[in-house]
């Protein structure tokens, strides 16, 4: 298996580490009997940004949330919400994350409206904003229409959504999102990237865990890679939109087309899709912005010419993750 596997790096010294703004992790790592599954991992997710954590099933993402979530505490390593440190001070670290696990959980046989006024006693807010706060997220996660049923009749898109109302009761300064999208319809996914944004327009951290690739594109600044419990790639969105990546190209004829890349020397393969179309390597954005203008002046009616996966995808899949 390749990997790309830092060397490893100094801690940052505390002082550093309570002056950041936004979450941060060093060196975390959490056994469970001889499953080491997160080792010396490394994470910062500064306010005002979403960063995206990726990597495949049993990479430790979810151990490592739960960490970052305070709910379990690492063998080793540091953790900074907002500069405090949660296993000094968990009550103060919870107050200002809001954590969206996988799955609703419990309380299934009460509304949607009965959690949220539930969760907002739990975190002591004042009893006469509850009401309001609670209307205002179920407008938010456009569940207005379903906030007297019972949580174990919504759908699992449904539910997820209400996941998102409950992490954000107490207005938290860090927002942890497991798979947030799993469940949802496009729609709701639509909705879901435009309130993440605004979230992090408001100067919230936000840590997105998501096999959905396509998604991380829209939504994050920053993404981190794991695998096997470790830290093995860290790199903001327009670094991964600048490097060489694959284009499916297709045309009104696609003989003319085979021909005018063989003539530009452009190698090239078939793609994969319903629509004939060829795939090709380009390493920078400008180079498939000249092969297009070569292929317009060549006579080619081309009626489709865009990134074949996304470009985390591309990041991701370049770097061979052997899946367990």
């Amino acid at each position: 298996m390749t990997q790309h596997i830092p060397q490893e790096q100094e801690q940052d010294p505390p002082a550093l580490l309570e002056a950041f703004d936004g979450l941060s992790a060093t060196g975390l790592s959490r056994s469970f009997g001889a499953v080491h599954a997160v080792v010396n991992m490394d994470l910062q997710a500064p306010a005002g940004q979403v960063t995206a954590l990726i990597g495949p099933n049993g990479a430790g993402k979810t151990t490592l949330l739960l960490m970052l979530a305070s709910l379990l505490a690492p063998d080793s390593g540091t953790v900074r919400v907002m500069g405090i440190d949660p296993i000094k001070d968990p009550a103060a670290a919870r107050a200002k994350i809001g954590w969206m696990p996988d799955t609703l959980g419990v309380w299934e046989a009460l509304t949607a409206r009965e959690i949220l006024n539930t969760m907002g006693k739990f975190y002591r807010l004042p009893k006469e904003k509850i009401p309001t706060r609670v209307q205002d997220l179920l407008t938010l996660v456009n569940l207005t229409p379903l906030a007297d049923q019972k949580a174990r009749v919504l759908s699992r898109g449904q539910q997820q959504r209400l996941s998102l109302a409950r992490a954000l009761i107490h207005d938290p300064q860090v927002l942890l999102l497991d798979e947030p999208a799993s469940g949802l319809d496009p729609g709701s996914r639509v909705a879901l990237r435009g309130i993440l944004r605004q979230l992090a327009a408001e100067g919230k951290a936000i840590v997105v865990s998501s096999h959905v690739l396509a998604e991380l594109d829209e939504i994050a600044d920053g993404a981190v890679f794991v695998n096997q419990g470790r830290t093995v790639l860290t790199q903001t969105v327009d670094q991964a939109a600048g490097q060489g990546r694959k284009y499916s190209i297709s045309a009104l004829d696609p003989a003319a087309l085979v021909a005018a890349l063989t003539a530009l020397g452009v190698a090239f393969e078939s793609g994969n899709g319903r629509r004939d179309s060829v795939i090709i390597t380009g390493p920078t954005q400008e180079y498939a912005s000249a092969l297009l203008r070569d292929l317009v002046m060549a006579g080619v009616d081309v009626c489709a010419f865009a990134p074949a996966t996304g470009a985390l995808e591309e990041t991701y899949m370049s770097m061979k993750v052997e899946q367990p």
